[in-house]
């Protein structure tokens, strides 16, 4: 840990605060109140207890926002050349490189991730801006054979106004996913991050505005989900809604962006499938396994939250990992733990109780299965890093998303019900594959209902690869070229060339 980053992290932990941080909206450029004066806290989720306030917003700032984007896109961000869009994106990007390690901090204090993995968040978040500086200039449109007597031609024309609404597991992340991509195609956005981790959407709207965007090109208003973000993706000036959140959220988004037509992006989380075969490459398969479920306490749509394993392997492959589980140290998110708090006392609730329901219907706990608290852990809101094997896969605990860092187990004995159990579902988001037969791999691969497919190393590829999901997960894709098209509109120019 550099001296810097070291003095912040020993200053968070000192004084539970981060000095300076942003309490207002960002709107037209600029920090201020909300307009009915009103605030609400944010909590630190290693301590439980609360940090700092901000403003709570609603329709009336909701509308300033939307307002303050649509002049902006008939000012200078309209005019602006896609090459000069790209510097401004490739600045936002060494700004987030520059002031990374108080980002970080903040995300982690606010998040409860550990700091290492906000660390890493922020850096994905610089690529991501980086990514999308480079694409500005090549939304190319192209010609159509018509004949000799016509010319046909189309355009990629910025959507409009952009809403995102960003979920608490990846604040900075998430929010970059979407943002970047929404810019580079020369839309103006107003974003609203969740309720519980409002500060690195804040701070990274005020890094763009330093790197030069124009005013009122990027908007941020904070507040509930009720009475911010519900009047945001029901607001006519908005053209194009990015939503990631649960399904029966996603789905009032939906119903909201329906009276105005508006378009969608949906990610609504996943119950994804890890499978692992005999021949596979064990040490490797274990880090993955790891990784895919208890990285940020398991608080991840994509986790890989069910190990399917075949039964030759089950049980060595369940004592290796009940070993690396139980040694898992716990603690507040920039200390570095093994693995940091989960998010909010609610969620810490609805993770105890799905796996309590389970244990009622049969299921066998490996490890974990309960709150972890002392004096070392204070009144953060920590859960333990759980192994459960259900009795039945249609299980509540298999079927439904706990968002928390509980595995369940799932044991078969060929190919084909390693593919049914994959499928088993009614998500389709992220699935991962860990075997040494080339074929096999490909195989599962082209018969997994899934939006993407992780072979040998879960979490492989990054902004480059499009990233969605099928069925209940949601639809449209983010990142990758894919992610740029969504922010774009297609216009078609046919003409008669006159003799």
């Amino acid at each position: 840990m550099s001296a810097a980053l070291d003095a912040l992290v020993k200053e968070a932990l000192t004084t539970g605060r981060v000095a300076g941080l942003p309490d207002g909206h960002f709107i037209g450029g600029r920090f201020q109140p909300s307009q009915s004066g009103a605030r609400m806290e944010s909590f630190d989720p290693g301590r439980g207890t609360a940090f700092a306030s901000f403003a709570a917003g609603d329709s009336t700032d909701v509308d300033e926002a939307v307002g303050a984007a649509q002049r902006a896109l008939e000012g200078r961000w309209r005019d602006m050349k896609p090459a000069e869009r790209g510097r401004i994106l490739q600045r936002a990007a060494s700004l987030i490189v520059e002031n990374a390690h108080r980002l970080a901090v903040v995300e982690s204090l606010d998040s409860g991730k550990k700091l290492a993995e906000a660390l890493g968040d922020v850096r994905g978040a610089a690529r991501a801006f980086e990514y999308y500086a480079g694409a500005c200039d090549k939304l190319q449109g192209d010609t159509m054979p018509l004949g000799r007597d016509h010319f046909g031609m189309t355009l990629h024309e910025p959507m409009g106004v952009t809403a995102h609404i960003i979920p608490w597991n990846y604040p900075i992340s998430t929010a970059a996913r979407g943002l970047a991509p929404a810019l580079a195609a020369g839309c103006a956005v107003v974003a609203k991050p969740a309720e519980q981790t409002p500060f690195t959407a804040l701070l990274l709207a005020e890094l763009l505005h330093d790197a030069g965007l124009p005013d009122g090109v990027c908007n941020v208003v904070t507040g509930t989900g009720r009475e911010a973000g519900a009047p945001l993706v029901a607001h006519p000036g908005i053209d194009q809604i990015t939503f990631t959140g649960s399904v029966a959220t996603g789905i009032g988004v939906m119903q909201a962006a329906a009276a105005n037509v508006t378009q969608l992006v949906l990610e609504l989380g996943g119950k994804s499938p890890v499978l692992v075969f005999a021949d596979c490459d064990v040490e490797a398969a274990l880090n993955g396994v790891m990784e895919a479920i208890y990285e940020n306490a398991g608080q991840i749509c994509s986790a890989g939250s069910r190990l399917v394993i075949e039964a030759s392997l089950k049980e060595r492959f369940l004592g290796r990992l009940v070993e690396r589980v139980s040694a898992l140290t716990l603690g507040h998110g920039l200390t570095d733990p093994g693995m940091g708090p989960v998010n909010s006392a609610a969620q810490l609730t609805k993770i105890e109780g799905m796996v309590a329901a389970a244990v009622t219907r049969g299921a066998r706990l490996h490890a974990g299965g309960t709150k972890a608290e002392g004096s070392e852990l204070g009144h953060g809101w920590f859960y333990r890093p759980t192994i459960v094997e259900p009795v039945q896969g249609s299980d509540a605990i298999v079927q439904e998303e706990v968002f928390g860092p509980v595995l369940t187990v799932q044991g078969f004995e060929s190919e084909e019900e390693a593919l049914a159990l994959a499928n088993g579902t009614g998500y389709g988001l992220v699935a991962g594959i860990y075997t040494a037969e080339f074929g096999r791999a490909h195989r599962l691969a082209r018969d997994i209902d899934a939006g993407q497919i992780f072979i040998n190393e879960y979490f492989a590829g990054g902004v480059e690869m499009p990233f969605g999901g099928n069925r209940r997960s949601g639809f449209g894709r983010e990142k990758g070229l894919d992610g740029l098209r969504n922010y774009t509109r297609v216009k078609s120019i046919a003409a008669r060339i006159f003799r």
